[in-house]
């Protein structure tokens, strides 16, 4: 797979699937699969044992991963595709829209 152009901590926007417009902050980022869990977005039911940790069960909702493919980096509150360069002789990301340089 090519490289992961999304990282944890980016803010994403949904560009398909059944939360298409909701904006996020990247919580993970799963390479091997090409999926990012975004804060908020693609919010599931599961159904726990009590444990230690919860002690009553119950039916808990928490995010569920989402491919990659279907988010979009958000630079300055749009959403831009991303690109490398190199910069100095350091390989960095920009917003294709901008120019401007990510990280």
């Amino acid at each position: 797979m090519a490289t992961m152009k999304i990282k944890k901590g980016d803010t994403v926007k949904v560009i398909a699937g059944k939360d298409v417009g909701a904006e996020g902050k990247v919580l993970a980022v799963d390479r091997k699969n090409g999926r990012v869990l975004v804060e908020g977005i693609n919010m599931v039911k599961k159904h726990t044992k009590p444990s230690v940790a919860n002690q009553n069960g119950g039916i808990v909702e928490k995010e569920a991963y989402i491919d990659a493919s279907n988010v979009m980096y958000l630079h300055k509150g749009k959403a831009t595709r991303i690109g490398f360069k190199f910069e100095n002789d350091k390989k960095v990301r920009f917003a294709k829209s901008t120019g401007e340089v990510i990280d």
